[in-house]
């Protein structure tokens, strides 16, 4: 049985890794990144995003901001409307004004979060008309609770989930995407969350936690290198995976939903 056909992504925003990648923000130790490796896996991404039926809109890399290329994290779009983040770590909090004119390229009602409240796009993960919104070390309850009306304006629902006594993952999409059909990959520290009742579930192991961090384009999923179990599991399930080399993008936190805003 095929995966339902979700509404269609037709762009994507990415923005070029520059030369002081490794100067930005983790909580990892994994060594440090090949810039050379940085700049050919994420020139992949872009091909992967294109055999996905993308046309892309790819900004210059950004000196001033290391984590920039993790665009994601700026704003959070809708089919009709975006949302500006404002980014919980203060390094990062410029960079929503960079991405600002690019957004308001493809749309007309932006919303914004503004202080007290701070919001990491990587902390929501949308699972059709339901949005999950992780309280962590970057999305706080005042930019949760922002968003949530937000979202009530335009028609969805929000609930939250409160990994801020985990200490596996840094953002809520870390460890869980929501692939169509009903389904969420799952990491199994989160699978027992009441919140995910009415979803199907599929479980990652401990030891494969890192791929949970998918990503629906079409009719492909987006799934990391090196994680066999997964993408078995992917297909057996109907799914149509892709699998892409991010071991220089996990050196620094960053996952395959953090490289691209998808609408």
């Amino acid at each position: 049985m095929q995966p339902e056909v979700q509404d269609l992504f037709t762009h994507a925003i990415l923005r070029i890794p520059d030369a002081n990648f490794a100067d930005g923000l983790t909580t990892v130790d994994l060594g440090v990144p090949h810039f050379d490796q940085v700049l050919e896996q994420h020139a992949r991404y872009c091909e992967a995003l294109r055999e996905c039926g993308l046309k892309l809109t790819i900004l210059d890399a950004d000196a001033r901001h290391p984590d920039s290329t993790f665009v994601e994290d700026t704003a959070i779009l809708t089919p009709h409307s975006a949302i500006l983040c404002r980014p919980g770590a203060p390094s990062r909090a410029r960079e929503v004004a960079a991405i600002r004119p690019v957004i308001k390229r493809f749309y007309s009602r932006i919303f914004t979060i503004e202080a007290p409240g701070t919001v990491d796009g990587g902390d929501i993960c949308e699972a059709g008309d339901h949005f999950f919104i992780g309280l962590s070390l970057r999305t706080n309850e005042e930019g949760a609770r922002q968003l949530s009306a937000h979202l009530q304006t335009l028609g969805y629902t929000a609930s939250t989930i409160d990994l801020r006594k985990m200490t596996r993952i840094l953002h809520l999409k870390s460890g869980i995407s929501y692939i169509g059909d009903k389904t969420l990959v799952v990491m199994e520290e989160m699978a027992a969350s009441r919140r995910l009742a009415h979803f199907n579930l599929l479980r990652v192991s401990p030891e494969e936690s890192y791929a949970a961090n998918c990503v629906r384009v079409n009719d492909r999923v987006l799934v990391a290198e090196g994680f066999p179990h997964l993408r078995d599991h992917l297909v057996a399930r109907g799914f149509n995976p892709l699998v892409l080399n991010m071991s220089e993008f996990r050196k620094m936190d960053g996952g395959l939903s953090c490289l691209s805003l998808r609408f």
